[in-house]
């Protein structure tokens, strides 16, 4: 009788073993996974707060390079008066569709824009522009009433080349003590003029691009 009553309560402790061990494994199963969670979650942490740090290093080394090679370089000249680009030539027309088949057909000029002028002087002109590449041609027909002063050939059929200036008045100023006559005496205020050179070339100044 002993050993009947004795086995029901081997078997309830054993029972409440097997039960305590399961919840043991269980707590440590479920602790071991919280540890690899919380140490990737560190993980993560650490090389999200490094990696700004390591761009702003690099993003520092590169300035600091950069401001190497801007302190090497040559600084900005002053605007002291000196040609910087040419702006355009401009060319009287004489026979409109032989000037037109050579500089479209045959230098490759394509047409930008074409303008007819108004005012005195040159009410009625038409100035066509043409562009190939960086270089730029005014073919202009010149205003009726002025149509026959062009000549065919020579400095006459030349009417100007336009050069583009950094500060225009130092130059202006040279050329009037050298007693160049210059078109427009406002070019301090205006920005532009023009002149005669030696070879009877007329130059235009401006510094307008």
């Amino acid at each position: 009788m002993q050993n009947i009553h004795q086995q029901p309560s081997q078997t309830l402790a054993n029972s409440a073993d097997a039960k305590l061990s399961c919840r043991i494994k269980a707590r440590h199963f479920f602790s071991s996974r919280w540890s690899l969670v919380s140490l990737c979650i560190i993980v993560f942490c650490i090389a999200f707060l490094s990696a700004p740090t390591q761009q702003t290093a690099a993003q520092e080394t590169k300035a600091a390079a950069s401001g190497t090679k801007e302190n090497k370089a040559a600084p900005k000249e002053q605007a002291t008066g000196k040609v910087i680009d040419i702006k355009n030539v401009c060319v009287h027309v004489l026979k409109l569709e032989e000037t037109l088949k050579l500089y479209k057909e045959i230098l490759g000029f394509e047409l930008v824009k074409e303008v007819t002028l108004h005012g005195e002087g040159i009410e009625g002109m038409l100035v066509r522009e043409m562009k190939a590449g960086g270089c730029v041609i005014h073919l202009s027909l010149p205003a009726p009433k002025f149509s026959d002063t062009v000549g065919p050939i020579g400095n006459t059929n030349h009417n100007h080349f336009m050069l583009v200036v950094d500060n225009i008045v130092p130059i202006c100023d040279k050329l009037k003590a050298e007693g160049y006559e210059l078109e427009n005496d406002e070019y301090a205020r205006d920005k532009w003029s023009f002149f005669t050179g030696p070879n009877g070339e007329i130059v235009g100044l401006t510094e307008y691009r």
